[in-house]
């Protein structure tokens, strides 16, 4: 057994201490988003200090709690907070949280960020679904010759899973969200973008630009699962008269955004959990 593999296991050996659910789905939460937890039937829940090898959230308003039970009456466990690489922690520690939710039973996940918008055809406060991403933490998933649970899984296509995409879509059509889709962009942080940098970024072919989601996104291919990703647009760049934004600014707007948000994921969920795979 690696020593990923023995922290996995004990951390999952403390989660079942308490709840015994076979979750479907996966979620994490960010900046401002972790309200959404509210809207669950709460079986079990963790401050992250309470498990064994797991990071703590140090970011604002990332509450660090692991939430386990029902949404929209499926099984769920949900990060309330994230951890990032600018805290810190290595990209193993980042991604031990999505290998617990696995070993779980979680076959999905759902994740979300508060991001800056890069295309100026966005507005502050929408949400984009992400189609693909562009990694510039300089990290994967795995480094080396094989992953830390086994052998590492060497595809180009992208992590996020073209059905659940089409699925938020739909959904956000008829629910009358405005939901763009479009390309994330992940840097380590946590300083925000230049106004050079965030010309680089949409020359590159980047909608949105924020500090984490890769990591996991990444993690979570190597398992096997399928994933779906948001990022909330808390501010959209104009180079030429730029604007100072802080985490407050953000955390606010995820806030105002985070109805849109959870009206969404909950349908989602529920059609995950009526569906057979």
């Amino acid at each position: 057994m690696s020593e990923t593999e023995r922290q996995v296991a004990e951390a999952k050996a403390c989660v079942r201490q308490a709840w015994k659910g076979e979750p479907r789905v996966a979620m994490i939460l960010g900046s401002g988003l972790g309200n959404l937890a509210d809207q669950m039937e709460i079986e079990a829940a963790f401050d992250y200090q309470q498990l064994p090898h797991f990071p703590h959230s140090t970011a604002l308003a990332h509450r660090g709690r692991l939430v386990c039970g029902r949404l929209a009456g499926t099984p769920v466990v949900t990060m309330q907070g994230r951890c990032h690489l600018y805290e810190g922690y290595g990209w193993n520690q980042i991604a031990l949280p999505v290998r617990l939710m696995h070993a779980l039973g979680a076959s999905c996940l759902i994740v979300s960020n508060a991001s800056g918008g890069v295309n100026p055809a966005h507005r502050t406060g929408e949400l984009m679904v992400i189609s693909d991403h562009i990694n510039l933490m300089w990290e994967g998933a795995g480094m080396g010759s094989a992953s830390p649970l086994g052998r590492c899984r060497m595809t180009a296509a992208s992590p996020y899973d073209a059905r659940l995409l089409d699925l938020a879509l739909s959904t956000a059509r008829s629910h009358q969200v405005v939901l763009h889709r479009g390309t994330y962009v992940a840097v380590t942080g946590p300083s925000y973008e230049t106004r050079a940098e965030y010309r680089m970024f949409r020359y590159f072919g980047g909608d949105a630009v924020g500090m984490s989601t890769v990591p996991e996104a990444l993690t979570a291919q190597q398992l096997g699962m399928r994933t779906l990703g948001f990022s909330v647009l808390t501010n959209v760049a104009k180079p030429d008269a730029p604007m100072v934004v802080d985490a407050e600014d953000v955390v606010e707007v995820a806030g105002r955004a985070a109805e849109h948000l959870s009206q969404l994921v909950q349908v989602i969920v529920a059609r995950i959990g009526d569906s057979a795979d």
